[in-house]
This record gives C-alpha cells, structure tokens and sequence, in this order.
C-alpha cells in the first residue's frame, strides 16, 4: 500500500496537471495540516482515493466545522462573531475524511498482520499544535493527553480485534524531541511519546516543522514507530508490518 502524506505548503508536484500520473499507484492520502481547503479538494479530485486530514495551527477558516467548541474560545480567531453564529449551523466537507480525535478504519484498504491474515488500515489523528498564544487549535500538553486518553477504548479493542492498536497516528505537530524545535510555537507534545509507547502505530505522520534543507532529518525511529516528516510530500509504503519504506520524489522528478 502507498500512501502519499502533504503538509503545510502546497507542493507543485502534487498540485500539477500531472498529478495523476505522477502519483497512479497511490492507495490512501494523508494531509498532516496547513493546506488550504481547496488544495485538499483538489487532491481528493484528482487522485479519487481515501484521504484523511486534521488541523494544524493555520488555515483554520473551517476548523469550527469540526470543533463547534472552538466558539467560546479567545484569543486570535479566522472568523469574525457574524461568521461565528452562521458556521455554528453548518457542516463542511470536502470528499475528505476528518481524523482529528478520532480512531478510524478502512476496510476497503488491508494491511498484512503479524499473524498473516488481512485486516482494515487503522488510523487515528490529533489536530493541532502546542500552545503559544492562544489561539484555535492550540493545545497544553494536558489538553492533548486528554484528547489521547479518549480515544483509549477505541484503540484496545483494535488491540483485541484486530491484534494490533493502530498503523498510522496522524498528527500536525511532532513528539517532543522527535524532529521539533525549541522556539515556542514549534515544540513537540510530550504526551506523543507516551502514546507512542503504549499503543506503538506503525508510523506516526506529522507535518508543523517544515524543512528548507533536504539533508535534515526527516525521518526518525523510536521504539516500533517510524516517525515521518510530511511536510511538503512524501510518500511511505505500508504493505505489512513492520513498513517497507519511505520515498521523496522531489529528486526524482
């Protein structure tokens, strides 16, 4: 299974008049935050296969879509207080899937278990980044243990069912000390280590930490988990477990 993963700027590889032959073989899409809505529209038009997204900490003129709670909350916001009444009311959706705080599976897609029988992929996702000023999608690292710890039942019995917890943990930002940064706005949640250690996804995919050498790590193992940096694109590979491999086609092209 190839799965492409995009993040916080919108590639021109993939937002090319070619993207369908250059992306054929692609099972899944997963969109780590930061991208216009319409760049995810476009994807999901032009390839027609499963995609999954969260939040990061911009582009989030829709995120009251998702997190109605969002209303009440201070600090910077994308919409103006008419705006926030009137989205109040509304549902968005974009042929994409929302994976922020949710445990997901897909059985049109089969992963290879330990035990070699066919099972759905598994996926769960968390919005957001940590906080730094208060503003939408921005979480303490309390806040985002909690959400974790809400998705604990879903995860076990994936555990019990299907023997393992999850594939692929969707995240914006990165666990603390795995390919963050120590300004504010772009450190890690620790807490994205000890979900790590107790559920153990194939991969987890972020986005958040965007590279400008493509010599920095990108990629980094820690425990069972690859941990992948999707910013811009890459494209990992998940056809059994452990994964097979993980590619960037911006040399290649």
């Amino acid at each position: 299974m190839k799965i492409l993963c995009v993040s916080d700027q919108i590639d021109p590889l993939v937002y090319s008049t070619n993207v369908k032959t250059r992306f054929e073989d692609i099972d899944c899409i997963l969109c780590a935050g930061d991208l216009p809505s319409d760049y995810i529209d476009f994807i999901v038009s032009s390839l027609n296969k499963p995609t999954y997204f969260i939040f990061g900490n911009h582009n989030l003129t829709e995120f009251l879509f998702y997190h109605r709670q969002g209303l009440q909350q201070k600090g910077p916001h994308p919409t103006n207080d008419h705006n926030r009444s009137v989205l109040s009311e509304m549902e968005a959706g974009h042929g994409a899937i929302y994976a922020g705080f949710k445990v997901l599976k897909n059985k049109r897609l089969t992963v290879t278990g330990r035990n070699g029988k066919k099972r759905p992929l598994l996926i769960a996702g968390a919005s957001g980044s940590i906080r730094y000023n208060q503003g939408l999608s921005q979480y303490t690292n309390r806040q985002m243990f909690l959400h974790l710890l809400a998705m604990t039942p879903a995860l076990l019995f994936n555990k019990i069912r299907y023997g393992t917890c999850l594939d692929i943990f969707l995240t914006h930002a990165s666990p603390r000390h795995i390919h963050d940064r120590e300004d504010p706005c772009h450190k890690g949640f620790d807490c994205f280590n000890w979900f790590i250690r107790h559920f153990a996804p194939t991969y987890l995919v972020h986005g958040h930490i965007h590279l400008y050498d493509l010599a920095e790590q990108r990629i980094t193992v820690t425990g069972k988990t690859t941990v992948v940096n999707a910013y811009s694109h890459c494209i990992i590979e998940l056809d059994s477990e452990p994964p097979s491999r993980i590619e960037n086609k911006e040399s290649a092209q």
